[in-house]
């Protein structure tokens, strides 16, 4: 796969990682809007988890787990990729932070809670790896996971998106009902666009996109746009409060 982006200003001494469409990485201008995305999502778990001993799984460059570590107690990032694994010890240090190389399936360090974002659509055994979390973490701890949205991540009537990294993509019933074979308890939660993002995406239903490309402004125009969005164009919303189907990403708060 061509390599289209590498990150931009590292800290002396920090291999920038390359833009490939497996994981999402800061310091990226092109790539902000998938950044911020995911970091929303940190941001609300780490508010629920001051004091706690978390494990960020499949953890990447490492920028999630250095906001767990903000709050929690301690962080352990795990990632088996031996470039992630290398820029994360690197380039992000807190005492009450480590990064470990290894699988996400058999690190097998117990915890208050276990994050796992935007990953399990990457797996061929989700289940297996669920049952591992849910030992990790009983019997009061709490595992936190999210998966985008296929019917919003996939061109409108196919089945699927194209990211060749996706073994499964889930609709949120499907999700729910992985989730609530390994947890008792399951609570599940929507990501939608907000603020910017949501005025940016009712004019691209009145024609909004044709309309810049007939005027020659779309470069321009997401130069400045997609660098600006901010973790505030995003909001996260209880299952009941919102429809699922129409979310970016399923976020579920999963108890043994």
């Amino acid at each position: 796969m061509a390599i289209l982006h590498l990150q931009r200003d590292q800290p002396e001494g920090v291999p920038p990682l390359a833009l490939t469409g497996e994981r999402t990485l800061p310091d990226v201008p092109e790539e902000n809007y998938w950044f911020r995305r995911h970091l929303v999502v940190y941001e609300w778990i780490a508010r629920q988890l001051a004091g706690k001993r978390v494990v960020d799984m499949a953890c990447g460059e490492g920028y999630g787990a250095d906001v767990l570590a903000r709050t929690a107690g301690g962080v352990v990032g795990v990632d088996a990729n031996p470039e992630a694994h290398e820029h994360a010890r690197l380039r992000y240090r807190r005492e009450n932070l480590r990064f470990v190389r290894d699988l996400v399936e058999s690190f097998p360090e117990q915890a208050d809670a276990v994050v796992f974002l935007q990953t399990i659509e990457h797996l061929s055994d989700p289940g297996d790896a669920l049952e591992h979390f849910r030992s990790l973490v009983a019997p009061h701890g709490v595992v936190y996971l999210s998966t985008p949205n296929v019917l919003t991540l996939a061109p409108r009537g196919a089945s699927r998106s194209g990211n060749p990294w996706h073994v499964h993509e889930y609709r949120a019933a499907e999700f729910e009902r992985l989730c609530r074979a390994s947890f008792a308890t399951v609570k599940m939660h929507g990501l939608f666009h907000a603020r910017k993002l949501r005025g940016h995406e009712l004019a691209l239903r009145v024609g909004w996109d044709a309309a810049h490309r007939r005027l020659g402004l779309t470069k321009r125009f997401y130069d400045w746009f997609t660098p600006a969005i901010a973790v505030s164009d995003f909001a996260l919303r209880p299952a009941g409060e919102a429809d699922l189907d129409r979310a970016l990403d399923f976020v579920a708060v999963c108890r043994p």
